[in-house]
């Protein structure tokens, strides 16, 4: 055998992107990855989510009827809570791109969700543990508020090390560098938040009813054990993963980046960019990741590429003084992500109505099916699931090829054209809750019904609020995850993915801020205030105008924003 074709087998046995087996040895293509390991990976991921939604999809009634908390405090309680679940993220991301690898953190922050599930069980089921009801009032001790609320900080904590990394682990599975599984990769991310939407669809309809007619005991002791399902599909996959490796702090280069050209401010960046330095190598000098292309813009940190003398005459140049080209470009990366990730911002704001202000909305109306059964207002996100459930195969079989023979575009439409598609979406959510909301306020005063707890209104005219969100979902965000990935630096795919997931948490925040200001404005002087805590005296629908309002004022500026971006091109192979 001649050594061209010993390096021709090699090609085809063995994977191109640097990742290894479970045993620290080159992945093989036939043994590992692909849909062979995805269907443990999404296996886990419905288990996870469905664990998530069905602790969080009520957790607004729970704190206002359990913990006795006024709709406000309940909301803005959930908000900054579910925010915190998206900006936990950072820190798993960190240490799985630096030092554990995706693999080992999930398997050692699910302990943390765990323990923290755990908790919350026993705090709604233990007698002692338990608030003390009596009819429809219960009555929390400050002790046991402060018990529900570490346990869903560690739940927070514990999503840290998850949700950043059981996207870009199952993306992992897929090598870069072979066409055929790089076009399987863009699937991966529609049936990844397929399955998250198949767990939360059981969790809104199953789990919230349990939750509102068995038990809060009941209700949040499923969950848990669904998590340790969850994690029981993680670990059976085990030898069919392929791990990409760490390979270093991202900050700690980043930082030597802004330094080193700091430290060169006045050095002049030479005209053939080819005279930068670079590994000369076709590996990259970080570790697992492959050589970046030299990109035109942001041209200060290429300062931090140039070979001065004094770098000549050390050996070995120190990484604060000077950086490779594909360091420098992992800079330049995340900045020129950073504006399309504030943009998705007032789109996270707009979804995160859906577990909290909907469900007030959907309080206020008749929840009855037939005579008999009634369905939880929290309940009604089954929709917007099913939204999903029905929008991504029909995205990805039914609008990709159509789309294809039009645009040429392997992917049916670019990344940034799926979430500007998103956002023009979310905008009729809005459009949609706001009318509901004008025709059930024009009931309540025709009929004088402001003191009655619900109005003669289906809870079923929510139904289009949320289908609005699903579609949108299916575009913006799945958009988002791929897009996240794809564009980010090899050994900063975790660290990106989190970044994707912080919009949600930055969304939240807004959620709350929005929600703040507008209640002590407009309750200011005795008046009851758009969110009045007797939301028939009050002006929801005002409210939903000003997300209206902010959500196209947000697409006007993802338009300018999308078009000026560029995206990343690599050469060579991981090491």
């Amino acid at each position: 055998m001649t050594k061209g074709e010993d390096i021709d087998m090699d090609l085809d046995t063995y994977t191109q992107d640097g990742t290894l087996n479970i045993y620290k040895k080159p992945a093989n293509k036939k043994t590992t990855g692909t849909w062979k390991a995805c269907r443990f990976i999404l296996g886990t991921e419905c288990c996870e989510r469905l664990a998530y939604y069905g602790m969080s999809t009520n957790l607004v009634n729970y704190l206002e009827k359990q913990m006795n908390m006024e709709n406000v405090t309940a909301s803005t309680s959930v908000s900054n809570w579910s925010g915190t679940c998206y900006a936990t993220p950072l820190i798993g991301a960190f240490v799985a791109d630096a030092y554990l690898g995706r693999y080992w953190t999930i398997a050692i922050f699910v302990a943390i969700y765990i323990a923290g599930m755990t908790l919350l069980t026993m705090s709604a089921s233990v007698p002692g543990l338990t608030p003390t009801c009596s009819g429809d009032t219960c009555h929390a001790t400050g002790g046991q508020i402060a018990l529900t609320f570490v346990a869903l900080y560690l739940i927070a904590l514990g999503t840290g090390g998850i949700k950043p990394c059981v996207s870009s682990f199952g993306a992992d599975q897929f090598d870069d560098t072979d066409e055929k599984e790089k076009e399987s990769k863009s699937s991966f991310f529609n049936w990844f938040y397929f399955v998250i939407n198949v767990g939360a669809m059981i969790a809104s309809s199953v789990l919230v009813w349990i939750q509102m007619n068995v038990g809060w005991g009941w209700g949040l002791g499923v969950p848990t054990v669904t998590m340790a399902i969850a994690v029981v599909f993680f670990f059976a996959g085990s030898k069919f993963y392929r791990l990409q490796k760490p390979g270093g702090s991202p900050l700690t280069r980043m930082l030597q980046v802004i330094v080193a050209s700091c430290r060169k401010s006045k050095v002049r960046v030479p005209e053939d960019k080819s005279l930068l330095y670079e590994n000369q190598d076709a590996e990259s000098s970080i570790r697992g990741s492959r050589k970046l292309e030299h990109t035109k813009i942001l041209t200060f940190f290429d300062k931090a590429a140039v070979e001065t003398e004094s770098d000549n005459k050390e050996a070995a140049p120190s990484s604060w003084k000077l950086c490779t080209v594909t360091q420098v470009e992992e800079l330049k990366a995340l900045i020129r992500l950073l504006p399309i990730w504030a943009t998705g911002i007032v789109f996270a704001a707009v979804y995160s109505q859906m577990g909290t202000v909907f469900v007030l909305q959907g309080n206020t109306m008749d929840q009855h099916m037939g005579p008999n059964f009634k369905i939880p207002s929290a309940s009604l996100s089954l929709f917007d699931t099913l939204s999903v459930l029905f929008w991504t195969p029909v995205y990805d079989q039914l609008i990709v090829p159509l789309a294809r023979k039009y645009t040429g575009h392997e992917r049916g439409f670019t990344q940034l054209q799926r979430m500007g598609i998103g956002l023009v979406v979310s905008i009729f959510s809005m459009v949609s809750a706001g009318i509901l909301e004008v025709i059930r306020l024009s009931y309540v005063r025709t009929h004088n019904l402001y003191d009655e707890e619900t109005v003669p209104m289906t809870i079923f005219w929510q139904v289009p609020q949320y289908f609005f969100v699903g579609c949108a979902e299916v575009f913006t965000f799945i958009g988002q995850l791929e897009f996240f990935y794809d564009q980010a630096p090899d050994a900063m795919r975790s660290l990106c993915s989190a970044l994707s997931l912080t919009t949600v948490a930055f969304g939240n925040y807004l959620s709350t801020l929005l929600v703040t200001v507008v209640t002590n404005v407009t309750r200011s002087g005795g008046r009851p205030g758009w969110i009045a805590i007797n939301l028939n005296r009050g002006h929801l629908d005002y409210f939903f105008w000003l997300l209206a309002a902010l959500s196209f004022l947000n697409f006007l500026v993802y338009l300018w924003i999308a078009k000026w971006y560029t995206y990343k091109k690599t050469s060579g192979h991981a090491l």
